[in-house]
This record gives structure tokens, C-alpha cells and sequence, in this order.
């Protein structure tokens, strides 16, 4: 009687401890999951921090309309190139020729309007036709042939870098020609005010590439959560024969995905016109690594099928807000670097702390 009273102690008193150690982990686990669920949630909360700090370090000098906006500006090119690199990185990928076919889409739309005198309409078309094409042939190299990304994408870097200077002969079209002739191919460099006074002062300055950039992530949002398609890059991200076991059509999903990419980095280059005034062959060379930093901190997990294009956007802004405040701040540009760096990390840290969990 008195060893199952015992025992009945005993019984309850594990009872009590494992119902403690649920309630800890449960904490935990939920914590998690609001995480998992929401990728784009980190990023989110790091902008939010990055600009009430910059805030109350320089007052209304950051506060202002025109300071917030031009953080949108600067980041326009790397937000857009980024929204490509998100969709080839949700399918466990990389593209480290982004920043190439945007370029050379940008001196395809110059040469063919000042070099053969083409329509700039269809100098236009013909750049981002460039553009898809070059993602195209990464997507059937990946999904065809099966070669991994990073190779692809770093052969597909070289040659496309290559083929520009050899085609534009290292020839830039300066901002006053394109001006007097070719306008249009400068269109998203054009800005509009919002609250300007009377005589134009003040108020938010916004451009077209920074409205594109903003209806392309919210487009691309909502093709990837409320589409079949979108299902399937996730699930080709998250286990590729799983996905094709369920009937998703990997090949297809893949050579999709960097085809889309293709056009998105060519629009891109139309983008980058528009902010630089002029077309050079020399511009945005590091686009590649800056759309990278961008999805990482952004929360969308190199290993695939987790993340999402508005935590890419985040991110872009992320490092826009550091650049500027730090700016504004006097400090050295170094320190720009040595923050975003330490965000990446952070950023790859979380991610995997997340994965564990999970598991």
C-alpha cells in the first residue's frame, strides 16, 4: 500500500516537471513559428529599430520626406535585381550573373536605339528580350542538364560580362544624348513630388523605378503565396524530388524561375538608365553581391524554400538606411560595410537557429 502510494507521489511529480518543461518550451517553440511563418518578420523589426535610431540620433534631418524617399531611390536597382535573385534563391539556387544581364540589357536598349538607329520603343523590347533570354539559357543549363547554380551562374557571369564590353567596346552613351534623342529609356529616373508647397519645395520625391519596384514585389508577393506556381518554387526550394513525387513539374518550375529572373534583371537595366542618367558598360558590376545581401538580411534562407520578397525589400532598405544615416552622420563608409556584414551573418545565424528549432 504504502509503495503505491508512493509510486502515485512519484507519477505525479514527473507529471509536474514535464508540464514545466512544456510550458518552457512551448515559449520557445511559439517564438519560433511566429518566425517560420513570417520570415519577413526579423527584417521588419531590424528596419524599424535602423530608423528610429538614425531618427533620434539626427532629428528631422532623417525624419524628413526627402531623406525617407531618397532611401527608396538609392535602393530601387538593388530592390529590383534583388526581387530575381529571391526567386532563384527560394528554389535553392543562386545567381551571381544578375548584375551582368542587367547591364547588358541596359547597352542592347542604348546601341540599338544610337548605334542602328532603331525606335527606342523596340530598342526597348529588345533589351529585355536580352534579358530573358540570358535566363533562360541559366534555367536549362540548371534544370535540364542539371548543373549546379553557382557553377552556371559564375560561367554565366563571365561570358555575359565578356560579350558587353566586346559588343558596346567599352562606348558610354552620355545622359545629354539620350536626353535630346532617347528620352523614354531614361523613364525610370523620372520623379514626381507628393505634399510639395506651391513652389515645389518640400514634400516626398518619388520616381518610376521606385513605383515599379514596389508593384513588382507586391505582384511577385502575391504570385508566390496565392498561386500554383508560387507553391511550386517553394516546394522545388524545399525538397525537389519530394516535389516531383506530388506532381509538380521541377524542370519547368526551375527554367521558369530564371527566365522571370532574366526579365526582371533587364527591366533592371531599363531601371538602372534611369538612375544613372547614361549608358555605360562599366555600371552596376557589384549587383550580384548587393542583391545577395539584400534577400539574406532579408530573411529568405539560401538553402531554399523559406522566405519571402518582402522581407527582400526590408532588406534592401536595411542597408539604404545605414548607408544614409551614416552618411548624414559623418561617419567613415567603412563602417557601412562592417555593419551590413555583421547583419548578413546575423541574418545567416537566425535562419539556421530557426531550422534547429524546427526540427
Amino acid at each position: 500500500m504504502a509503495a503505491q502510494k508512493f509510486e502515485e507521489v512519484l507519477s505525479d511529480s514527473s507529471d509536474q516537471v514535464a508540464d514545466f518543461s512544456q510550458q518552457h518550451r512551448g515559449f520557445v517553440a511559439a517564438f519560433q513559428h511566429r518566425l517560420h511563418v513570417n520570415p519577413a518578420l526579423v527584417p521588419l523589426i531590424v528596419l524599424v529599430i535602423s530608423i528610429a535610431i538614425f531618427g533620434i540620433l539626427l532629428g528631422t534631418k532623417f525624419f524628413s520626406a526627402f531623406a525617407l524617399t531618397l532611401i527608396l531611390q538609392q535602393v530601387a536597382i538593388v530592390g529590383i535585381v534583388g526581387a530575381a535573385q529571391s526567386l532563384v534563391i527560394l528554389t535553392a539556387g543562386i545567381d551571381l550573373s544578375v548584375g551582368a544581364i542587367m547591364v547588358l540589357s541596359s547597352v542592347v536598349m542604348g546601341q540599338f536605339t544610337f548605334r542602328y538607329g532603331l525606335p527606342v520603343e523596340f530598342a526597348i523590347v529588345c533589351g529585355l528580350l536580352c534579358g530573358t533570354i540570358c535566363g533562360y539559357i541559366n534555367g536549362v543549363f540548371v534544370a535540364v542538364l542539371k548543373l549546379p547554380p553557382f557553377i552556371v551562374t559564375l560561367g554565366m557571369w563571365q561570358i555575359i560580362l565578356a560579350t558587353n564590353f566586346l559588343y558596346s567596346a567599352n562606348e558610354t552613351i552620355r545622359s545629354k544624348e539620350i536626353e535630346q534623342n532617347a528620352s523614354l529609356l531614361q523613364m525610370f529616373g523620372w520623379k514626381f513630388k507628393i505634399g510639395a508647397d506651391e513652389a515645389g519645395r518640400g514634400g516626398a520625391t518619388f520616381t518610376i523605378g521606385v513605383i515599379f519596384l514596389v508593384a513588382l514585389v507586391l505582384a511577385l508577393a502575391y504570385a508566390l503565396r496565392h498561386t500554383a506556381w508560387g507553391r511550386h518554387v517553394y516546394a522545388v526550394g524545399d525538397d525537389p524530388e519530394a516535389a516531383e513525387l506530388s506532381g509538380v513539374q521541377v524542370k519547368r518550375t526551375l527554367i521558369s524561375v530564371y527566365t522571370l529572373a532574366g526579365l526582371i534583371c533587364a527591366f533592371a537595366g531599363w531601371a538602372l538608365i534611369g538612375r544613372i542618367g547614361s549608358v555605360s558598360p562599366t555600371s552596376g558590376q557589384l549587383a550580384n553581391i548587393e542583391s545577395i545581401t539584400a534577400v539574406v538580411i532579408g530573411g529568405i534562407s539560401l538553402f531554399g524554400g523559406r522566405g519571402s520578397i518582402l522581407g527582400m525589400l526590408f532588406g534592401a532598405l536595411i542597408v539604404g538606411v545605414f548607408t544614409l544615416g551614416l552618411r548624414l552622420l559623418g561617419a567613415d563608409a567603412q563602417w557601412t560595410y562592417l555593419l551590413i556584414g555583421a547583419l548578413i551573418i546575423g541574418a545567416v545565424a537566425i535562419d539556421q537557429w530557426i531550422r534547429k528549432v524546427a526540427a
